[in-house]
């Protein structure tokens, strides 16, 4: 009898799923999933054999006209069929060596019972099963595995077009579904975030809400490497000075053209407590949502990168200045005139150097491969090593573990995209760097890291970290690590994301975690003001006091006082 009873309750409930209508972000949501699941997954689709943008365009006003599971269900049914056999092949076994990497990948929702009939959920899991087995058409893979769109015509899109908005967003949903390594590490589930989008590209209705609307996508991803920019008529405009936000007020850090910042009257260490009569606090809040980063010193950074610049004439600063309050207009520049100490001096920087008391000092931003020989040669002899990677670096960590290390290390893993099984991540690795090497540099090797190592420079650091000898000081990194993939093919529009997965030889992450500092330090106001590096200086006083120890811990530095 119970049995008879829960049939029944199940064959009800079914038939109230079936007649219950559906909203169209619900449609939506499910047909962009289908859309680029069969992209990926269907042998006629992802072969390109069919004009896929245009198949969207065609199916698009059924789904609109769907109201029920049932009905649009079968809309999707008839798609599917319409685009030809899937034939059954031999089951598709895993190589022996291939490991995979499982966080990102999930088809659960192929059997969303509220969305698809039985039948619809069974053809779509037969085309898992037989899936496509070639080269894949829409996405293609460069010799550093990085991922990019191919084969598309978004140029020639009308963004006040709904369906057109409809498709790009398509398109980089599924980019990032089945190709972003990181997915697993966002703040908000990506199903969500398209529930989320999908009103908002549909309001888009000129270009640049099209282009805030595919900002604030982008900015979903947490990733330092998910930049975005629009390519635009006119020139941007910047000041002639650089920041860094610290207690919630931009602290000016570099001056960039010293005859416009004098003419203002703008010093290193001067403090800006508005950006055009916003408090810094709300000038952060603001941009949350069209700034990316993966953690907050990430974005803070970027912040000042991005953020901070404009199309009018000028912008309105306050500074606070012996207690009192300024207001000034600044004017904005273009980017040459914004930067003249730069292209003045050629950015010719110190490479390398002995400082004082038998310290080796490397600028790695400077450095280039051609430089290691003669920096290991002046400074083989130096009882430490201060490595700088607050910048990124050349290529050049390679030749120098030869040198830091007395053996081959390990240092590094990676994921990679499975073109063939698109939504799984494949291990590569581990890396090795260093050698056997009986005449290694035996001093102290210190490596000063902050929100400028991205990247390149975390993937340094990391190689550096495996040496005999390495404490690493500083503040958290960018948090964005590995090759980037390239997305061109929106029209007007270059943006990238993190393409593959790095992660430390014993799988621990550095995805939005970046290298944790062994001792943190951070810059504070008054040392900025008092011209001192103060990150540098903690790294001579641990140096010089003579402890080995890498004990995680963090110099608190107020304002007043600085810990000589």
């Amino acid at each position: 009898m119970k049995k008879i009873t829960l049939l029944l309750l199940l064959v009800l409930t079914q038939i109230v799923f079936a007649q219950t209508k559906l909203t169209e972000n619900q449609k939506l949501a499910a047909t962009c999933k289908v859309w680029g699941y069969l992209k990926y997954y269907h042998p006629q689709v992802a072969s390109g054999k069919t004009d896929w943008d245009n198949q969207l365009f065609d199916v698009l006003p059924k789904v609109e006209k769907a109201n029920t599971k049932d009905e649009f269900s079968l809309v999707l049914e008839n798609w599917i069929n319409s685009l030809g056999e899937v034939k059954a092949i031999a089951p598709i076994t895993v190589p022996k060596d291939v490991e995979y990497f499982d966080k990102n990948f999930d088809l659960s929702w192929l059997n969303n019972d509220k969305l698809f009939s039985i039948t619809l959920s069974k053809k779509l899991k037969f085309i898992e099963d037989n899936r496509f087995q070639g080269e894949q058409h829409y996405v293609g893979f460069d010799s550093r595995d990085n991922s990019f769109v191919k084969n598309t015509n978004f140029d020639k899109l009308d963004y006040s077009d709904r369906n057109s908005r409809i498709l790009a967003l398509f398109t980089y949903w599924n980019v990032i579904e089945y190709f972003f390594p990181y997915k697993y590490r966002m703040d908000q589930k990506w199903d969500k975030t398209l529930e989320e989008m999908l009103p908002v590209f549909i309001e888009a209705k000129n270009d640049d809400a099209f282009y805030t609307a595919f900002q604030k996508l982008t900015v979903k991803l947490n990733d330092s490497h998910a930049v975005f920019h629009k390519y635009s008529t006119g020139n941007a405009n910047f000041l002639p000075f650089n920041c860094k936000i610290i207690d919630e007020k931009m602290v000016v850090t570099e001056i960039t053209a010293d005859e416009l910042a004098k003419a203002d009257d703008i010093k290193v260490g001067d403090v800006i407590t508005k950006f055009n009569d916003k408090t810094i606090k709300d000038f952060v809040a603001e941009n949350r949502n069209l700034i990316n980063g993966s953690n907050e010193a990430a974005y803070l950074g970027n912040l000042m990168k991005f953020g901070v610049y404009g199309y009018s004439d000028n912008v309105k600063l306050d500074f606070l200045k012996d207690g009192k309050t300024i207001t000034k207009t600044i004017n904005w520049y273009d980017y040459n005139n914004a930067h003249k100490n730069e292209f003045k001096k050629g950015i010719q920087k110190g490479k390398f150097k002995m400082l004082e008391n038998n310290i080796g000092y490397v600028d790695m931003g400077a450095l280039k491969i051609n430089d290691v020989p003669e920096m290991i040669e002046k400074l083989k002899s130096a009882k430490a090593i201060v490595f700088d990677i607050r910048n990124y670096p050349n290529g050049t960590y390679i030749d120098i573990a030869n040198f830091l290390n007395s053996k081959e290390r390990n240092f590094i893993m990676f994921t990679r995209p499975d073109s063939l099984y698109p939504g799984k991540f494949i291990w590569h690795g581990p890396r090795p760097c260093g050698s056997e090497n009986k005449n290694n540099y035996k001093g102290k090797v210190v490596v000063l890291v902050n929100e400028e190592s991205v990247s390149h420079s975390e993937e340094t650091a990391m190689c550096f970290q495996a040496a005999d000898n390495c404490t690493i000081i500083g503040s958290q990194t960018a948090g964005a690590d590995g090759n980037v993939s390239n997305f061109e093919a929106i029209k007007a529009v270059f943006t990238r994301f993190s393409g593959i997965g790095v992660y430390y030889p014993d799988g621990r992450e550095t995805q939005r975690i970046g290298i944790v500092p062994d001792i943190e330090v951070k810059p504070t106001i008054l040392g900025i003001q008092q011209g001192k590096d103060e990150v540098l200086d903690r790294a001579l006083q641990f140096i010089e006091s003579g402890k080995e120890t890498k004990l995680k811990t963090t110099l608190n530095i107020k304002n007043e006082t600085f810990l000589k």
